[in-house]
């Protein structure tokens, strides 16, 4: 089978791999649809030592049972595979899972013609829902369980808060479409591509400005969603942010950086961490795919898997307005 395969930094090569064979309580999944996430962009350069270089990458995925039970039915899943019976798997937080391993990263993923998975992990699709648009299930999942834990922190309704998304990558976008979905009426997005500015002026409605060229205002937010994680956008959060406010911080790009601890105390600002989602949020993200939550989805740009290293490279060089690829192995 063809296979997209982590290589060496700022490399990835199509070649041929064995057809995957299935553990005990493991499916193969004919996959559809797969999209380049930004983790996928970190190992992709070189970045994350626990993806290494031999591997397939990809685990945002839409595809068809082809060999196992339930033959035919079509699906996405869960990449995070979860032990079940620790703590967190108990209550229900799967995402922190103790004994976690996951597609892409600890074993072979889903930038391939077919992939192995455990049958548990699979979430079905209603017929009517593309497999474009189902691949978008785990980045959306990503902003729907930040936005979640989000409003339980806020202090006023969200509708009520002027909201600053930092960052228009997929999930700072997908982000932005969901806040309007849930009633938000301010929303400015900061993003220093100019492609990827315009893209989310037209499909979010929102505000959008070059972080690089314009002061990001002082104290003008309620809520403030870092979805590029880097030590320039932490501080920008931290700048923005009213006292009293609310910090999602979702993005993952620099390991560490200083925060101001003390503007933290001293303004009564809540700092939230967040790791993608549990299997509910994927469940119900999947019902808000298919119900429009996210719009058109029409930013999404499809190639065909042999086409995957040129994506990657374009996404590197910042030559697509996309913020989201998604490759079509078959």
């Amino acid at each position: 089978m063809k296979a997209l395969v982590y290589t060496n930094p700022n490399e990835v090569q199509l070649q041929d791999r064995s057809y995957p064979e299935p553990a005990d309580g493991e499916v193969v999944l004919r996959i559809d649809a797969v999209g380049i996430c930004g983790s996928d962009m970190h190992a992709y350069h070189g970045h994350d030592p626990r993806r290494k270089p031999g591997l397939v990458l990809g685990h945002e995925f839409a595809g068809t049972i082809a060999d196992g039970p339930g033959a035919g039915r079509r699906v996405t899943g869960n990449p995070l595979i979860a032990c079940g019976v620790c703590d967190y798997c108990a209550q229900g937080r799967d995402n922190l899972c103790s004994n976690r391993t996951m597609v892409g990263m600890t074993r072979p993923g889903a930038f391939a013609e077919f992939m192995a998975i455990p049958a548990r992990c699979l979430i079905d699709l209603p017929d009517a829902l593309e497999p474009l648009r189902a691949a978008l299930t785990e980045p959306a999942a990503t902003a729907l369980h930040a936005l979640n834990l989000s409003m339980r922190a806020l202090h006023r309704p969200l509708p009520e808060c002027r909201v600053l998304v930092l960052g228009g990558g997929a999930i700072g976008l997908l982000s932005a479409l969901l806040l309007r979905t849930y009633g938000a009426r301010e929303v400015v997005l900061a993003e220093t591509n100019p492609l990827r500015r315009a893209s989310a002026a037209r499909h979010a409605g929102c505000a959008v400005y070059d972080p690089a060229a314009v002061a990001t205002a002082a104290g003008a937010f309620d809520h403030v969603i870092d979805a590029v994680g880097a030590r320039i956008t932490r501080n920008a959060a931290f700048e923005a942010i009213k006292p009293g406010g609310v910090i999602m911080h979702i993005g993952l790009q620099d390991w560490a950086s200083e925060i101001d601890m003390r503007r933290l105390t001293l303004a009564e600002i809540t700092l939230i961490g967040t790791y993608t989602y549990t299997t509910a949020d994927l469940r119900a993200t999947v019902a808000a795919l298919y119900n429009g939550a996210f719009g058109d989805l029409a930013w999404v740009e499809e190639r065909s898997l042999d086409e995957g290293a040129a994506a990657f490279a374009d996404l590197h060089h910042g030559r697509t307005a996309a913020a989201k690829i998604v490759l079509r192995p078959h």
